[in-house]
C-alpha cells in the first residue's frame, strides 16, 4: 500500500493516521518531493476510475495563473500536474490496482 502524502495538508496527515492506525504496511510517498512521473500519475488516475481533470485542486494559485478557462487536453492536464504537483488532490492511497482520494479521509478505510 502507498499514500501519496503532503504533511502540511490536514485531511492529508488525517489519512495518514487512519494507515497507521489500519496496523498494515505501507509506503509514505512525499509527492511535492518526489514527483510522480507522467506515466506514474497515469497509472493513478486509471486506479481511481477518474477523469484527470478530476484529480486537480482547481483552487491552487498555479492552476488559476496557467490553466483556468483552457481546454486541456487529459495529456496535457496530467503533464501540468507533474510540473505543478501542488496541483494534484491529496491524499491518494494505492492498494492493488484500487486507490481511493482521502477526501474526506474517511475513504481510506474502503481499500482496509
Amino acid at each position: 500500500m502507498k499514500i501519496y502524502h503532503n504533511p502540511r495538508c490536514r485531511k492529508s496527515r488525517e489519512g495518514l493516521q487512519i494507515l497507521e492506525g489500519s496496523k498494515q504496511d505501507f509506503e509514505v510517498v512525499l509527492y511535492l518531493e518526489n514527483t510522480p512521473s507522467y506515466d506514474e500519475l497515469k497509472s493513478i488516475i486509471q486506479k481511481l476510475g477518474i477523469a484527470p481533470i478530476d484529480l486537480v485542486r482547481k483552487g491552487e494559485k498555479d492552476w488559476k495563473e496557467n490553466f483556468k478557462g483552457k481546454d486541456l487536453s487529459d495529456k496535457e492536464i496530467i503533464e501540468a500536474m507533474t510540473t505543478y504537483p501542488k496541483l494534484i488532490e491529496r491524499s491518494i492511497v494505492i492498494k492493488g490496482n484500487k486507490a481511493v482520494v482521502g477526501r474526506p479521509p474517511e475513504k481510506i478505510k474502503d481499500l482496509l
